[in-house]
């Protein structure tokens, strides 16, 4: 009986050994993969790091940018006004132009019957211009023609 109990302890002894062994083993794999976070970690520390200098880079750049945009729309809304302006102009412009344009054609048509006669009586004086001119032209050129002939 006394060698059952020199089994059980060397049974109880293996069975630690084995565990020690597993155990040792699982910790070694333990510390292998914890040795890997930790490179990896210091790795993405080092990209973040990275990461954080060019986004301050491109924050910087993109706030100068907003400036220059602003500058920019601000000269822009001064050209805007100044077309504003100018369409405004030519509107007045426009209306007056209108405004003349009707009151001579109110006018005209008021005065009409004295259009028309002033036409007739301009009509009438240029016919007789005409034929005073041709009576004179051919009466020069009969006296021209008589002084050749003496």
């Amino acid at each position: 009986m006394e060698w059952i109990m020199y089994v059980s302890v060397a049974v109880i002894a293996i069975g630690f050994t084995v565990l020690v062994a597993f155990l040792s083993k699982t910790l070694s794999s333990l510390q292998v993969t914890l040795d890997n976070v930790a490179n990896t970690l210091d790795g993405l520390e080092g990209q973040m790091r990275g990461i954080t200098t060019e986004t301050t880079e491109l924050l910087h750049k993109t706030n100068l940018l907003a400036d220059d945009i602003q500058q920019k729309s601000d000269k822009l809304n001064i050209v805007v006004t100044a077309v504003q302006d100018v369409g405004s102009s030519l509107k007045h412009f426009n209306q007056s132009v209108q405004r003349v344009s009707s009151s001579v054609t109110t006018n005209v048509e008021k005065n009409e019957d004295k259009i028309s006669q002033v036409v007739q009586w301009s009509n009438a004086a240029m016919e007789i211009w005409d034929k005073w001119k041709t009576k004179k032209n051919t009466g020069s050129r009969t006296t021209a023609v008589n002084t050749t002939v003496k």
